[in-house]
């Protein structure tokens, strides 16, 4: 079964750091555009990063420009999205999604209609 599992979520204080992982199963991740999609109530669906598994091209919202990485490791058929100074505005679902690309990285991480699959999501809540 093709599947996305994230991880590494929790309650964290602001200024904060976590890492979320991104395994795949039953596919590799190694010919696809992998992104962090999240959503927070009352709040459209924000790319957050996007990485081409293949060759690398990443694409960061200019709300986590700095603060965020998103990394791969193919060997371990996993992608990362490592978060520092978190902010209580970062408090969100976060979804690992995979698709096959099909234009610009950047472009395809303004669009949740790019990807094929989705995780379950993970809870990141920044809060004092």
């Amino acid at each position: 079964q093709l599947q996305l599992v994230e991880s590494g979520g929790g309650l964290v204080q602001p200024g904060g750091s976590l890492r979320l992982s991104c395994a795949a199963s039953g596919f590799t991740l190694d010919y696809y555009v992998i992104g962090w999609f999240r959503q927070a109530p009352g709040k459209e669906r924000e790319g957050v990063s996007c990485i081409s598994s293949s060759y690398g091209s990443t694409y960061y919202a200019d709300s986590v420009k700095g603060r965020f990485t998103i990394s791969r490791d193919n060997a371990k058929n996993t992608v990362y999205l490592q978060m520092n100074s978190l902010k209580p505005e970062d408090t969100a679902v976060y979804h690992c999604v995979a698709g096959h690309r099909w234009t610009a990285v950047q472009e395809m991480c303004k669009s949740d209609r790019s990807y094929d699959y989705w995780g379950q999501g993970t809870q990141v809540t920044v809060s004092s």
